[in-house]
């Protein structure tokens, strides 16, 4: 059963591919190793030239920016990372040209900051420039645009890109590649770690030590790869994790690294953006019988189902919508401001519009504007 999941890898014709500095950086000084960003390259045109459509999501920008300025380590602060990144995104991008190019394949640096997937027409605007990318040949190569994002304002490490870029190219699978092989039990090396071979359900991870640290030249850890795979199991996107070392035979969808099994389906670009890609501006809470209209019978959102809220929100935000048990359903954009949500909720729209005025006889929040989580 798993190595027919795992075939669905070896099938895909788009893959979006992560890849860590760890993985691109040498062991000594942590900066840019030429002969390892080759081994990798050399693997994957091997794939796009086979016809599959590949999108590489490179970190690493930092790291090849630390030799060339004279650091010896990975800087802390947000203005000299930036500075280091305005340095190594050439350094990166060069090293990619001219390993791609002795395979006869063009590539195209595409920088991505959190308002082009969490603002609708910058998403949408993204998806056609990916779109055409790949169908006039080209391998995108992808980084958070590290020199101009804010720390209030990024991704914060290229694991949940890469998830948010597979689900906005609609990709077949995604691969995560980092410097270990796979997800474990524990800590590899502690006594009796196993690798896990095949995650299904993401309870499965509730009994797993996941450490939550990256390397000393990269800011994700195994956390926010394991989070990552979990935003594209959602989409019905399958996942590998596993080491760059290992990439040819994750492509080829042998029993490697960590699959992770999808268990969400493949949705239209607007409900995945509001699903994954926006950030919630606050929260509604609701009782059993609106959890039921919104999911069971694909209804829109009435005050009367409406228990409480929390936030700072204003009309045509997005924000959470929350059972009595606490569990995130749902995700859509408010008709209502936080200011006004609490003089409505648990009122019929026909009470509110004769009590009020006939503007306040919408939804909450429309069905074509709610996804569910």
């Amino acid at each position: 059963m798993a190595a027919d999941a795992r075939g669905a890898v070896a099938r895909a014709g788009r893959i979006v591919v992560k890849v860590g500095s760890s993985s691109l950086t040498s062991d000594i000084g942590g900066e840019l190793d030429v002969a390892r960003l080759t081994a990798l390259v050399n693997a994957l045109s091997t794939r796009c030239s086979a016809g599959t459509q590949i999108v590489l999501v490179s970190s690493g920008a930092i790291a090849a920016g630390i030799g060339p300025l004279g650091m010896t380590t990975r800087p802390r602060d947000l203005a000299r990372q930036q500075a280091a990144a305005s340095v190594g995104q050439g350094v990166l991008l060069s090293a990619y040209d001219r390993a791609f190019g002795r395979h006869g394949h063009l590539i195209g640096q595409v920088l991505l900051t959190v308002d082009d997937i969490t603002r609708r027409t910058s998403y949408t605007n993204a998806k056609r420039t990916f779109d055409s990318l790949l169908d006039l040949g080209v391998i995108p190569i992808v980084n958070e645009n590290d020199t101009v994002a804010t720390h209030e304002i990024r991704f914060g490490d290229n694991d949940r890109l890469a998830a948010l870029v597979a689900q906005l190219i609609h990709a077949d699978a995604l691969l995560l590649l980092t410097d270990v092989d796979a997800l474990y039990t524990a800590a590899p090396g502690t006594p009796g770690a196993e690798r896990v071979t095949v995650v299904s359900d993401p309870a499965q991870l509730e009994a797993i030590s996941i450490g939550g640290t990256g390397s000393a030249v990269g800011s994700g850890g195994m956390t926010t790869k394991v989070e990552a795979a979990t935003i594209a199991n959602a989409a019905g996107i399958p996942a590998v994790l596993t080491s760059a070392d290992r990439v040819t035979e994750a492509l080829a969808g042998e029993d490697v690294g960590t699959f992770f099994r999808p268990h969400g389906r493949k949705r239209g670009s607007r409900a995945l953006w509001l699903a994954h890609a926006t950030t919630p501006r606050g929260s509604i809470q609701i009782d059993e019988g609106a959890v039921t209209a919104l999911r069971d019978r694909g209804r829109s959102l009435l005050p009367a189902g409406i228990t409480g809220c929390t936030g700072s929100f204003v009309d045509g935000d997005p924000v959470d919508v929350v059972g009595p048990d606490g569990r995130v359903i749902a995700r859509g954009l408010v008709n209502y401001t936080s200011g006004e949500l609490p003089h409505l909720m648990g009122r019929s729209t026909k009470e509110l519009a004769q009590a009020i005025g006939p503007q306040y006889e919408r939804e909450v929040i429309h069905r074509d504007h709610l996804a569910l989580l």
